[in-house]
């Protein structure tokens, strides 16, 4: 198969001055991580069609990440390619090369997806990040936030008879906690180490998934401690957690036998709230930060893949900022 040439250094970049269109935390990032161990498990991958000349796949990876961490589309991230010279250093393209169309990029992803591999390469930094001593295993961090879905949702009549499908068969309807109205869309859950702030695990379901459904997942059993609010209690998972080693901090909630919780778990839930607290600036960051508002695509499977990427996104962020002091 032929793969195109890039990353050349030319006699216009040698004119450049020093420090020209430099990006700080790209610069870091292309120090701090082995990206030779991703350019391995993509090997397999094609980047275009049969005929043509391919991309390298490190090059539309990287390409995928820094659309992930700056919140961009497709469109968006083939003109940034072309004109951020930061970009062109990040990824591997000279200042004369020609970057890889959007629609090169969308199979591009559609081809990890497809091949499952956005697993194996969130695992790799993990296992990267955990080298690193970046990981600190103190506790893991339970929690789920829905994100609104791009395709145009269901449409009912005042009787609530629908007289139009939604555009994207997977998403679904789901209250939003503390608001008005509800969410045509999915549910990201995640496990946030304690301390670093870094994603360990993710599951993306339909906005409809109760949070509690995917969570035995989420944890991975090396943590000393589950932090979690009260959608994350039962008493089987208590059992697990104890049985297992691991401290359960799960916030009580009130039922029909018990309408007021008693003083005792009342200040038990605000302990664990404060220090569960952290979670929340994950989601801050991947969506005032990151530009993660919607998904961008149809379906579940495309619905992970953006996920799985954000979040990859997101724990190369925090690398950066742990070891920037």
């Amino acid at each position: 198969m032929a793969v195109k040439g890039t990353g050349q250094f030319s006699f216009a970049e040698a004119l450049m001055a020093t420090g020209a269109g430099r990006n700080d935390q790209l610069e870091r990032l292309h120090g701090l991580v082995r990206w030779y161990r991703f350019e391995k498990l993509l090997s397999g991958l094609r980047s275009e069609g049969p005929g043509r000349a391919a991309w390298p796949v490190l090059v539309m990876f990287k390409a995928l990440l820094l659309q992930a961490l700056y919140g961009l589309s497709e469109r968006e991230l083939e003109t940034a390619l072309d004109d951020r010279l930061s970009f062109r250093r990040f990824v591997g393209l000279s200042i004369e090369d020609t970057v890889p169309d959007h629609t090169t990029l969308n199979r591009f992803r559609n081809g990890l997806a497809q091949a499952g591999l956005l697993e194996t390469l969130f695992s790799e930094l993990d296992r990267q990040l955990d080298q690193a001593g970046m990981i600190l295993r103190r506790g893991t961090m339970l929690d789920a936030t829905l994100i609104e879905a791009v395709s145009a949702p269901p449409r009912k009549d005042r009787d609530g008879q629908e007289t139009r499908p939604g555009q994207d068969p997977d998403a679904a309807f789901a209250k939003r906690s503390g608001k008005a109205g509800s969410t045509y869309g999915y549910k990201a859950h995640v496990g946030v180490d304690e301390g670093s702030g870094l994603i360990r695990s993710l599951i993306t379901t339909p906005a409809n998934i109760n949070d509690t459904t995917p969570a035995d997942d989420l944890i991975l059993g090396d943590e000393k401690v589950v932090w979690a609010d009260a959608a994350y209690h039962t008493h089987a998972r208590q059992d697990r957690l104890r049985q297992a080693g691991v401290k359960p901090r799960l916030m009580r909630r009130a039922n029909k036998h018990h309408p007021d919780l008693p003083p005792r778990l009342k200040r038990y839930n605000r302990l664990i709230a404060r220090r569960r607290a952290a979670v929340e600036t994950t989601f801050a960051t991947l969506k005032n930060r990151m530009g993660l508002r919607v998904i961008r695509y149809v379906g579940l499977a495309k619905a992970s893949a953006q996920m799985l990427l954000a979040a990859m996104a997101f724990n190369l962020r925090r690398w950066t900022a742990l070891t920037a002091t």
